[in-house]
């Protein structure tokens, strides 16, 4: 899917730039030109970020009792 219509950048391209170590929208700016112009796409590339985030974070035992 498309974010950044300006760019041309895909979530696909988000994410492996995500997976290469991107963590921030700083990030994501300066490696792919995301939310350079209109800035519509940084929402939508924040959330990219915050799911990453929240895929890379080990379960706390609170999380453990909320999945039951």
């Amino acid at each position: 899917m498309y974010v950044c219509l300006c760019k041309g950048i895909t979530s696909s391209q988000i994410q492996q730039t995500i997976d290469a170590g991107a963590d921030s929208l700083r990030d994501l700016r300066e490696t792919l030109g995301v939310s350079t112009q209109c800035g519509k796409c940084a929402r939508t590339a924040l959330d990219l970020l915050r799911q990453a985030g929240s895929d890379q974070q080990p379960a706390t035992q609170c999380d453990y009792y909320a999945a039951l």
